[in-house]
């Protein structure tokens, strides 16, 4: 319930029985707790959410009802009988309030939408869309419009245009890339005085076919982004375009626009311009492919590819001579892991593996970031208005909670007051051999901030640029379309009119007042903002929250398939790896699968831990046993939430009495003979840290908290599902016949 996206204030059962979650209500704080979190009373519903509800439908007792799939609107939606229209019972709809909830009432509503049965292949995307209200389908205007275009470059599209094609551009994309929205061309040139390269970096011109205020552009700038989930995209443009007429398909004339670069031996851009072209990609290369070629230029592979291999080698030389200028720069590079998850026909996860980076990925990368710098100075130079990619330095509390805990774990070097990105990158190479090399580079990374698109250029902290912009995926991303045309606009001597925007929704309201504080003011006192830089603003603003929004979506479909994939190692004990403490538990990552859940607090051993912000670790007072990010530990799967999207691990210790584990699953932790700290607690499943940032406890002796959901019982069943296991209760035998044996051999019944 939070209007200005900032203060929390909680509201008890009662007070949510007449709103729901996304309604926007004033309240009244009536009183402060033991730990002076501020609680409230609602005062006023100021508007209902006029979002959908989805969740499986039930009858219970021959009365309709909704039980949401999202915990967090509390209570189950009713449904008259003449409004189920073909949804049977058990499946997944699309619910519509009819009527709003009150004290003594439940809501009501009617289904909208029937999706299908919870277990079809890609339910769980058909959920997300239309959870977090990303735009699935184009206009009926959109998609007319895409089908009267061309299905090739036609000649009158080629006039007042640079010819290209007879330059071998090549895409470099992952095997799996349906859209090429960018490819690159190197050969060496003289720069000055000395030896250099010139690099051309051709995007597809999605402007060209674009027009401003269209029905295209309309839906383009509603979805901002492309969302990616497993096995399936929603693209931000019609598929003609995103795969066919603006994708820079090979062997196929394209419009594109060229940054064309000259780089000198120190991997500075020594000079750049700007112009539309036409290409013919000659080859679409593939990121593994690319790798063995430059790994092995006489290998099969270079073979196939002979006649572009030394164009291939060129572009290597110029991106070491830009990966040298990075680390002259100062730009922070942390190595992170990322996953992909590999699915059958059915949509039924097959395994997790981690997404390896090679030559080739960062090759493409630092070319990327060229043109990017490069169009970023050209609308500064020009004076025109643009969105830039704005990445802000840590928050001074970020950046003293980051000196506490340099200082706590002997690093021996700090950040100054206004420190700058080398600072970072230095840390991170002075400590990469330690044994904590992966705690204190999870610290670096979380003292930033996130990037966001705004017409106020700040520079980019990370990247360590004055100035930045997003160029160079105008097929997937509309601020790289906006930058296209303010540079189109530049070179024809105009300037480009943003068209008449929508009024931003409550995302983009919320982000604004979150950011509100963050970017840095201009050197000189702004002058009042005209309309169009309001309008600017606005636009900066919706591209970011709607970049949240699909980032959002994905991990949501990320970890209902985790859940599911983990559903079926119920019981079975894996290794891992801690990878956040916090003051209910500790999250750890699985080695063989790259899963993450939770180890409640309850389930680390018969004491008491304290959580210390500063070192970022859970310390027993009693044994003084560690967990912080980077310790190893073992653990069993011991409960999956596919609902909440959570999945709950026990610790395992070595040598650990398996009587006491028996007993323990027996129980389910929580019996008399548990230590203080458990007894009575309500177990706090979480199996992601989404939504979980809020309950820390610094410096505070870590108790458990009960839940506060008021969904219905029946939302989990994950009991259900651990009991019709076989592991534990084969365990719970054995251990019993076990020591019954141990009894009757010592005289004496065997102990409970």
């Amino acid at each position: 319930m939070r209007d200005d996206g900032e203060a929390d204030i909680y509201l008890p059962p009662n007070e949510m029985r007449a709103v729901l979650h996304k309604d926007r209500v004033k309240a009244r704080i009536v009183r402060h707790d033991r730990k002076n979190r501020p609680e409230g009373r609602v005062t006023e519903i100021i508007e209902r959410s006029s979002n959908p509800i989805i969740g499986r439908l039930l009858q219970e007792s021959g009365v309709w009802l909704v039980a949401p799939e999202d915990k967090r609107y509390g209570q189950d939606v009713l449904i008259p009988k003449g409004a189920t229209g073909t949804a049977k019972a058990g499946q997944v709809v699309v619910v519509q309030l009819t009527e709003p909830p009150a004290l003594f009432g439940q809501p009501v509503g009617r289904v909208t939408e029937v999706l299908g049965e919870i277990d079809d292949p890609g339910m769980e995307i058909e959920i997300a869309v239309r959870k977090y209200g990303v735009p699935h389908e184009f206009s009926d205007e959109a998609l007319a419009l895409a089908r009267a275009l061309p299905d090739a470059v036609r000649p009158a599209d080629k006039k007042h245009r640079i010819d290209l094609t007879d330059v071998p551009l090549v895409t470099i994309d992952g095997e799996d890339a349906r859209d090429f929205d960018d490819a690159v061309y190197c050969e060496p040139a003289k720069v000055g005085r000395g030896k250099g390269w010139r690099l051309l970096v051709a995007i597809a011109d999605v402007s060209h076919y674009v027009e401003t205020g269209s029905a295209i552009d309309i839906d383009a700038y509603d979805r901002a982004t492309s969302v990616y989930f497993p096995r399936r995209v929603i693209p931000m443009l019609p598929e003609k375009l995103s795969n066919g007429l603006c994708s820079l398909n090979p062997h196929v004339e394209r419009l594109c626009m060229v940054c064309d670069m000259l780089v000198n031996a120190k991997g500075e851009v020594h000079a750049y311009q700007f112009y539309p072209a036409v290409m013919f990609s000659h080859a679409r290369f593939t990121y593994t492919e690319v790798a063995a070629i430059l790994a092995n230029t006489r290998g099969p592979e270079a073979a196939q590819r002979k006649a572009l291999v030394p164009h291939l080698l060129d572009l290597h030389d110029v991106y070491q001579a830009l990966l040298k200028e990075r680390g002259v720069r100062g730009a922070v590079d942390f190595e992170t892991t990322e996953t992909q998850i590999v699915c059958d026909e059915a949509g039924r996860i097959e395994k997790i593996v981690p997404r390896t980076r090679n030559v080739a990925h960062r090759l493409i990368e630092e070319a990327m970031l060229a043109a990017n710098v490069c169009s970023a100075d050209f609308i500064s130079q020009s004076k025109h208005v643009g969105l830039y990619r704005v990445h802000e330095g840590p928050t001074p509390e970020k950046k003293e909670l980051l000196r506490n805990y340099l200082k706590l774990a002997g690093v021996g070097m700090t950040i100054s007051d206004d420190p700058e990105p080398g600072e970072f990158q230095r840390i991170a190479l002075a400590t990469k051999d330690r044994p904590d090399a992966q705690q204190i580079h999870s610290m670096l990374l979380r003292s930033m901030q996130q990037a966001i698109y705004t017409p106020i250029n700040s520079g980019h902290f990370g990247l360590a640029y004055e100035a930045y912009t997003h160029f160079t995926s105008p097929i997937r991303r509309y601020p790289d379309l906006l930058v296209h045309r303010v540079i189109k606009a530049v070179l024809n001597k105009t300037k480009y009119q943003l068209p008449a925007l929508p009024t931003p929704g409550e995302a983009e309201a919320k982000l604004s007042k979150r950011l509100a504080s963050r970017v840095k003011e201009p050197t000189q006192k702004p002058k009042k903002s005209s309309a169009d830089e309001l309008a600017w603003q606005a636009a900066g603003l919706h591209c970011s929250a709607n970049e949240r929004r699909a980032d959002e979506a994905s991990r949501d479909v990320e970890a209902w398939l985790k859940c599911k994939y983990m559903r079926e190692h119920l019981g079975e004990e894996f290794g891992g790896v801690v990878t956040a403490a916090t003051g209910f538990g500790i999250f750890v990552t699985l080695d063989a699968m790259y899963v993450e859940g939770l180890v409640h607090i309850t389930e680390l051993g018969g004491e008491y831990f304290r959580f210390d912000e500063a070192r970022q670790e859970l310390r027993g007072e009693r044994t003084g046993i560690r967990y912080a990010i980077g310790t190893r530990v073992r653990v069993q799967v011991s409960r999956v939430d596919l609902d909440g999207r959570k999945i709950d691990f026990r610790l395992v210790n070595e040598g650990q009495d398996l009587v006491g584990r028996a007993m323990k699953d027996k129980t389910g932790g929580h019996t008399a003979e548990l230590p203080a700290q458990e007894r009575g607690a309500t177990r706090h499943a979480a199996g992601t840290r989404a939504g979980k940032a809020g309950k820390k406890t610094a410096g505070k002796r870590a108790e458990p908290r009960a839940s506060r959901g008021g969904g219905s019982a029946r939302s989990s069943g994950a009991g259900s599902e651990r009991s019709a296991k076989s592991p534990i209760q084969a365990l719970k035998a054995a251990v019993k016949k076990a020591a019954g044996n141990a009894g009757r051999k010592q005289g004496k019944k065997p102990r409970r």
